[in-house]
């Protein structure tokens, strides 16, 4: 299984989900594309067997992937301080792959309903989602 994780900036909430995919026994190809250098670099250092970065990779990397995460901005035009393209987000959002998206009620966009839960909550919330999606070994 092709899991993709996307982020921005520093790539610190990437770096998150990955270390927590590991931490909860993902074996999966994780794959980090990021918006820049930083984050690629960041998340390929937290455990990412690939990492590349920008929009073509991301773009390309959607095409094939079988579980796509990051926060749920990766899936808006401009997000990220406007380090998502529209290009990346449609490519996100228009993928066949599942969709496992961090809520952040951030970038002018409210996401009703995950105020009670903190970000690390929500990171180990959706490690657990994807490692139900990933078939046992053996």
């Amino acid at each position: 299984m092709k899991i993709l994780v996307v982020d921005g900036q520093g790539g610190g909430i990437g770096k998150s989900i990955i270390e927590a995919l590991r931490a909860v026994g993902v074996k999966d190809e994780i794959y980090a594309c990021g918006t820049n250098a930083a984050a690629s670099a960041n998340m390929h250092k937290a455990g990412a067997d690939h990492s590349a970065t920008g929009e073509n990779a991301i773009v390309c990397n959607a095409r094939t992937a079988d579980v796509i995460t990051g926060p749920i901005g990766v899936v808006m035009s401009d997000a990220l301080l406007g380090e998502i393209t529209p290009s990346m987000a449609q490519a996100l959002a228009s993928s066949k792959a599942v969709r496992v998206l961090v809520p952040l009620n951030k970038c002018n966009t409210i996401i009703v309903g995950v105020s009670s839960s903190t970000l690390s909550q929500n990171i180990a919330e959706a490690a657990e989602k994807i490692k139900s999606l990933c078939k046992p070994e053996g």
